[in-house]
C-alpha cells in the first residue's frame, strides 16, 4: 500500500493543537511532540523500516541494510508556538510517502536509504534552533545542551530522558555522519517566491546569514502613578525605540539585498501593569545575503539602539547568542536534483533548516513546496493538497534517482560552515520570505 502525504498529515492533524494561539504548539519532548515521535515510529515500522533513535534524539527509519553511502531524506516534527501544520511535518510525511511509493514500484535501492526526523529544529522549548543537527555535527557540545533549561526550569538532560535518551551520550556522532552520502530535505516554502512564479516545487540554492542577539535594557523600576514622566528611566520606552529603529534601518537596506531585522520576543521585568520596569530583555534577529552585510546591518542597529537607551536614561548590554554564516547548498547535488526535476525554480531562503547545518559535513539539498500566501510560523500557514502531493512526487523522483546510483555522490562543494553559537535562550529564529529567481532552463 502506498502512503499518501495528505492522508498522513490528516493523521496528525489533532496532535498538539493550541487552543489559545491557534495552530500547533509541538515542542521537543513535550506530550504533543512525544506523541508525534511515536506516530512516526509506528508509521515507519508499518512500512517495514528499521527505526532507531540516535543518542541526540534524532529518529532514523532505515530502508534496507545500514551502511556507508546512505541517502537520507526527512525534516522535523516540532513547531514554533502557534505554528502551522506544514512547517516540518510536511517534509517528514513526504519522505514516508516517497519511500512507500518506491517500495510499491518494487524498487530495490542500490544504496542504503533512511528517513530522518530531527529533534528541536525550531528551538521553541530550549532556545536553540536545529538542536538535533547541531548536536550531531558537534556545532554544540553535549554538556552545554544538557544544562539548558526551559521556562519551567526543566533541563534538557531531564527532558530528553522522557524519550529514553541518555544525556551523557549527547554530542557529535562521527559514525553516523561518516555513513551519510547526502541529505535532501523537503520543506514548505516560508515565503511567497513559488506563488509569485506560479510553480509548485523549487530547489534551494542557499540560506541567508543569520544570527540572534540578546539586548538587555536596564533603567530604574518605580511606581507608575507616583513617578513623574520627566523623572523616569524607563527601559520599555528605550526598547520600543529600538524596535522601531531596527525596522527602519533594515527597511532602508532592503533594496540592497536581503536585509532582515526583527525583535520578536521581549520580557519586561518585573512585568506589572502599574510598575515602571527596571529591565527589559529583548531578542534581535538579523539576516543578510552575506556575512559582511549582516554584520554591518547589526552594528548600525546596535549603535542606534544604544543612542535610544541613553536618551531614556538607560543602559544597553548586548550578547551574541548564535550566528550562522551564509550556507550554499552543494552545487553538484543541486544540479542532480535539477536534472531529475527539469525546469523548476531555484530559490534562496532566509529560514534556517537542519539541511543548512549538515551542509558543513555532507552534501545537502532542499526542495520547497509552494505556500500560496507566503505566511509561515503562523496558524495561517497553508499549502494545497495538490501541491503537497506534487512536492512528495518530486521527492520520490529525486530519491529514486539517488538511491539507484551505485557510486557515491560528490563531496561537499565548499559549503559555508555554521559558526558555533553561544548558549541561547531564545525561541527559534523566525522564518523570512524566500527570494525568487528565474526558473532553470
Amino acid at each position: 500500500m502506498t502512503l499518501d502525504v495528505v492522508t498522513l498529515l490528516d493523521e496528525i492533524a489533532d496532535i498538539g493543537r493550541d487552543p489559545v494561539r491557534g495552530g500547533y504548539s509541538r515542542h521537543v519532548y513535550d506530550p504533543a511532540e512525544l506523541e508525534l515521535r511515536e506516530w512516526f515510529r509506528r508509521t515507519a515500522s508499518g512500512l517495514g523500516l528499521d527505526v532507531e533513535t540516535d543518542r541526540n534524539g534524532n529518529i532514523w527509519a532505515h530502508w534496507g541494510p545500514r551502511g556507508d553511502g546512505t541517502i537520507a531524506i526527512g525534516s522535523h516534527l516540532d513547531s514554533v508556538p502557534g505554528g502551522g501544520a506544514y512547517d516540518g511535518p510536511l517534509g517528514v510525511t513526504s519522505s514516508l510517502a516517497a519511500v512507500s511509493a518506491l517500495m510499491s514500484e518494487g524498487l530495490v535501492p542500490a544504496r542504503p536509504v533512511t528517513v530522518a526526523a530531527f529533534g528541536e529544529e525550531e528551538g521553541s522549548r530550549f532556545g536553540i534552533a536545529c538542536l538535533g543537527s547541531k548536536l550531531m555535527t558537534g556545532a554544540l557540545s553535549g554538556e552545554k545542551v544538557a544544562a539548558l533549561t526551559d521556562e519551567a526550569g526543566v533541563t534538557y538532560a531531564e527532558a530528553c530522558r522522557s524519550d529514553g535518551i541518555d544525556p551523557a551520550g549527547l554530542g557529535r556522532d562521527e559514525e553516523r555522519l561518516a555513513s551519510l552520502a547526502a541529505f535532501v530535505e523537503l520543506h514548505v516554502e516560508q515565503g511567497i517566491g513559488l506563488a509569485d512564479l506560479g510553480a509548485p516545487v523549487a530547489v534551494a540554492s542557499s540560506i541567508l546569514a543569520h544570527g540572534r542577539w540578546r539586548l538587555v535594557f536596564s533603567g530604574e523600576g518605580n511606581h507608575a502613578g507616583a513617578t513623574r514622566m520627566r523623572d523616569r528611566r524607563d527601559p520599555v520606552a528605550a526598547m520600543a525605540a529600538a524596535v522601531l529603529t531596527a525596522q527602519r534601518i533594515a527597511s532602508a537596506h532592503d533594496g540592497d539585498g536581503a536585509a532582515r531585522a526583527t525583535i520578536g520576543r521581549l520580557t519586561p521585568i518585573p512585568g506589572g501593569t502599574n510598575v515602571i520596569a527596571s529591565r527589559v530583555d529583548a531578542w534581535l534577529d538579523v539576516r543578510g545575503d552575506t556575512d559582511p552585510q549582516t554584520r554591518a546591518l547589526l552594528e548600525e542597529i546596535l549603535d542606534a539602539s544604544r543612542a535610544a537607551a541613553e536618551e531614556h536614561g538607560c543602559t544597553l548590554e548586548v550578547t551574541e547568542e548564535s550566528y550562522v554564516s551564509t550556507v550554499h547548498f552543494d552545487t553538484d547535488l543541486q544540479e542532480r536534483l535539477l536534472d531529475v526535476l527539469g525546469e523548476v525554480p531555484v530559490l534562496s531562503t532566509g529560514a534556517g533548516h537542519d539541511a543548512g547545518i549538515l551542509a558543513a559535513e555532507i552534501p545537502t539539498a532542499m526542495l520547497f513546496t509552494r505556500n500560496p500566501t507566503g505566511v509561515s510560523h503562523s496558524p495561517y500557514e497553508t499549502a494545497t493538497d495538490d501541491d503537497c502531493r506534487a512536492g512528495a512526487d518530486a521527492l520520490t523522483d529525486v530519491l529514486r534517482a539517488l538511491a539507484s546510483e551505485p557510486s557515491e555522490p560528490s563531496e561537499p562543494s565548499e559549503p559555508s560552515e555554521p559558526s558555533e553559537p553561544s548558549e541561547p535562550s531564545e525561541p527559534s529564529e523566525p522564518s523570512e520570505p524566500s527570494e525568487p529567481s528565474e526558473p532553470r532552463r
